[in-house]
């Protein structure tokens, strides 16, 4: 039976989520279908594009994803910090970009008077905007739906476009979320559709790599920041030269099926959260079927299951992919 997502996110223990949503009734979100000989690749844009807009309306950044034929693959991290950073006239101004919201809020947004008896109703209002403003569930819903609509206008027909609920998995600790990244960049080359990072379409490691090329970084995406040091902005706590050539090193080991070898700049990755390469690459590899829940260490898990007051620690044997002393 689904859990509640208020069982699944504990923003307390960690503010990075994994997110998959797939559609239904052999339905395509790309590619090219077999069954009709049509060709969706089209809606890729679709995804892509809102990503990118949610990402700059939402206090919520996206650290990777990846758009396949049926599902997506997003990383996402909550920013409470900025939602509650926002004045109440920013909150606003950021709904508005995606709802309509009432005569009361785009009167205060115009900056006109609001009368003395509709302040506590206003200021409803922007609470409820600025807590679904951090909401996994409504990034993920205001991404789904628009797509929905448009997929079902294309085919002609009604009903559900994607399964009634987004999966999330909380990445408890920087190898989770870096093992984790590495699986949802990594997606084109383990499904055979694409043979190298750089020709992984319509995934974050692409985005990245076309900006670097031009010495920029994406706005749309959770920048790298290089490791931790006093005053460092948010960000993930890697260099991305370090971090692509790992890609390139795994995705070489995946394509080619065979060891391979780990450089410098993906050795140093390694070492730092203290894994070895072998059990790496099971990870990447095998992800989806080793983790179906919460992913980090056993301290990490319980953790997080007190906070959420869950009895039982469900998916604990998966820990042992990220204990340090873990040996294969």
């Amino acid at each position: 039976m689904p859990r509640p997502r208020r069982t699944q996110i504990s923003i307390e223990d960690t503010p990075y989520y994994h997110c998959c949503s797939r559609v239904v009734r052999r339905a395509f979100l790309c590619g090219d279908d077999k069954f009709s000989g049509k060709n969706y690749d089209h809606r890729r844009d679709w995804v892509t594009e809102r990503i990118q807009v949610l990402a700059q309306v939402f206090a919520i950044d996206v650290a990777a994803f990846a758009v396949m034929s049926n599902h997506l693959h997003l990383v996402l991290r909550v920013d409470i910090d900025s939602a509650n950073a926002w004045s109440d006239k920013q909150v606003v101004e950021q709904w508005h970009q995606l709802f309509k919201g009432d005569d009361l809020t785009q009167k205060f947004a115009q900056g006109e008077l609001v009368a003395p008896h509709d302040v506590i109703r206003l200021k409803h209002a922007i609470a409820i905007y600025r807590s679904r403003l951090c909401d996994i569930s409504w990034f993920m819903r205001c991404l789904n739906e628009p797509i929905a609509r448009q997929a079902n206008q294309e085919d002609g027909c009604s009903g559900r476009f994607w399964e009634g609920r987004f999966k999330s998995q909380a990445l408890l600790d920087e190898t989770a979320v870096l093992a984790c990244m590495a699986y949802v960049d990594l997606n084109p080359i383990r499904a055979n559709e694409a043979a190298t990072p750089e020709q992984s379409d319509f995934t974050s490691i692409q985005l990245r790599i076309h900006a670097a090329l031009k010495g920029e970084e994406p706005q749309a995406l959770l920048s790298f920041q290089g490791g931790e040091h006093a005053g460092q902005p948010i960000g993930l706590n890697f260099e991305f030269k370090d971090y692509l050539e790992l890609i390139e090193d795994t995705g070489r080991i995946i394509r080619d099926d065979k060891r391979g070898s780990i450089r410098e700049g993906s050795s140093r990755v390694l070492n730092r959260i203290n894994m070895p390469a072998e059990r790496w690459c099971k990870l990447i590899t095998e992800f989806g079927k080793l983790f179906h829940g919460p992913v980090g260490t056993t301290p990490e898990l319980t953790l997080f299951c007190e906070h959420l007051q869950k009895r039982r620690r469900h998916f604990a044997k998966s820990c042992q992919y990220l204990s340090p002393d873990k040996i294969q």
